[in-house]
């Protein structure tokens, strides 16, 4: 879809106040006309730039990373691991986590949420993992044969699950810098 009519600027304004009002009254209870009411946009100019509410939501949470994966290059897989955690403080982490949380059971009952996430979020993400993986198998960091390679998203969303449940406490860049190096990295056989 064309968001041409928006400027960046703008279009930031609205991904922030979709995830403020997802955080404040979850997935179920969000509404295009509460987005357009904070954002003081009409419901027509939303349906018409995004197409519908999981595509808006995908695309607020998409665009509101603090990290893009795929710009991580920092010559070592240990190394862009650790460079990816760093760029996001535990405060951002916590919030995330909670977002994420709230998405859980939404994404469960409502497939076109779950495609859009998918397409615009989870899938921009994976392919940017899978380069860091690539270049590492390409310096000879990691075997291109490792059985764990295919699971990496899974060690990683299971850890921001997991923490959270198990311990009771929220996601920290200290608990994930520990992870990487006692899980992911051992996992992958990095050299």
């Amino acid at each position: 879809m064309a968001r041409s009519r928006l400027t960046p600027e703008r279009e930031a304004e609205l991904y922030e106040a979709v995830l403020d009002l997802l955080r404040e009254v979850g997935y179920d209870a969000l509404t295009m006309d509460a987005v357009a009411a904070r954002t003081h946009s009409s419901k027509a100019t939303l349906y018409r730039q995004w197409g519908s509410k999981p595509e808006l939501v995908a695309m607020s949470l998409r665009n509101s990373k603090p990290v893009d994966v795929s710009l991580i290059d920092t010559g070592s897989l240990a190394d862009d691991f650790h460079e990816m955690v760093s760029q996001s403080d535990d405060c951002q982490m916590e919030r995330d986590t909670a977002l994420m949380r709230g998405l859980a059971r939404a994404v469960h009952e409502n497939d076109d949420l779950l495609q859009a996430l998918r397409q615009l979020f989870i899938e921009p993400e994976i392919t940017g993992l899978d380069g860091m993986l690539q270049r590492a198998i390409d310096r000879g960091e990691i075997a291109a044969d490792n059985p764990a390679l295919k699971y990496l998203s899974h060690m990683l969303v299971g850890a921001f699950v997991a923490h959270p449940l198990i311990k009771d406490q929220p996601m920290s860049q200290g608990f994930l810098h520990d992870y990487i190096d006692a899980v992911v990295l051992p996992a992958l056989g990095a050299r």
